[in-house]
């Protein structure tokens, strides 16, 4: 009898605050998957090392998490059943080159889900969650956008690299380049707001599993909004030199301790974050609608949605009864 090798059979990827954790939490009630304890262990974009050393807020105490030994990654499918699809969700793979060149060569027969969303809407939600968090030290979103080169140039995180994050049509014409077209499979972040259960049963069908065991996809993590003021930038301010001396201790160390920060900074503030003025959106789209081009081009359907100045909000206002 055959032992199988411990490694994932299906790979879920796409970006940041495009629905994969709430694709990933759907997806890990289904009997016949089994879904790694570590949701997000990043293996791929190590190279069998230790993470860069980005230099960006909080990045340091948090790449402490990556799974980046080999023995380490095999060992988080060990304990799968024989007949289960083991299924690893890291999103960051779909946007670095060498994750799509290890995962085509190594996983010669892996399926990829792959979960898209408007580029700036996508940024926007990605901006609000870490400046929920205390560590985005840009008040305004559209200035952390147009900062995004210099922080590149500065060592920051993939985390925080709004803009590059979204232009899917050049990640996924080099991913196409090197998997076959029928092992990877693109859904749209609207499809699991709009028409869950559909979507969840075409995913199992994908993966080889029995359609209809799974038919809700929890709310994404989006957080609730925190307005600036004087009192919020001391907390942000806390929160980030609290994440710097973190990386010294182990990361459940520092999540506790800064639990309170956080839930300060966050305290009172409005459910919503406020809608993106149009004239800003528009403004952004611009730098982003030649790979929307690219994307319509190598998927073959239209994204024309997502050309528009008014974008269509967070997971709550999608679902949300007119």
């Amino acid at each position: 009898m055959s032992t199988r090798e411990p490694r994932p059979d299906a790979l879920l990827i796409g970006a940041p605050k495009a629905g994969t954790s709430a694709l990933h939490a759907a997806l890990r009630a289904h009997p016949e998957i089994w879904a790694s304890p570590v949701k997000e262990p990043k293996f791929y974009l190590c190279g069998e090392a230790p993470p860069p050393a980005y230099r960006g807020p909080g990045d340091a105490h948090s790449q402490q998490e990556w799974v980046w030994r080999r023995r380490d990654y095999e060992a988080l499918f060990a304990p799968a059943p024989a007949t289960s699809v083991r299924l690893e969700s890291t999103p960051f793979y779909l946007y670095s080159p060498d994750a799509r060149r290890r995962i085509a060569e190594e996983l010669p027969d892996v399926r990829v889900v792959v979960v898209v969303r408007d580029p700036v809407d996508r940024a926007y939600s990605n901006w609000t969650h870490l400046w929920a968090d205390g560590l985005e030290p840009e008040a305004g979103f559209v200035d952390a956008w147009r900062d995004e080169d210099r922080r590149v140039d500065a060592g920051w995180a993939p985390f925080w690299h709004y803009r590059r994050m979204g232009r899917y049509g050049e990640q996924l014409a080099d991913l196409l380049g090197r998997v076959e077209r029928d092992r990877v499979l693109v859904l749209r972040y609207r499809e699991l707001v709009d028409a869950p259960v559909a979507t969840l049963d075409r995913v199992c069908a994908f993966l080889g599993v029995a359609q209809g065991r799974v038919g809700t996809v929890p709310p994404d993590n989006s957080r609730g909004f925190v307005e600036d003021g004087p009192r919020n930038r001391a907390l942000a301010r806390l929160v980030r030199a609290g994440a710097a001396a973190g990386q010294f201790v182990p990361p459940q160390v520092w999540r506790r301790a800064s639990r309170p920060l956080v839930g300060a900074l966050q305290r009172g503030g409005p459910a919503r974050r406020p809608r993106l003025d149009p004239d800003a959106r528009g403004a952004l789209l611009a730098d982003v609608v030649d790979d929307v081009d690219l994307l319509e081009e190598v998927l073959g359907q239209s994204f024309a949605d997502w050309r528009s100045v008014t974008g269509r909000g967070s997971f709550s206002e999608r679902t949300r009864p007119a």
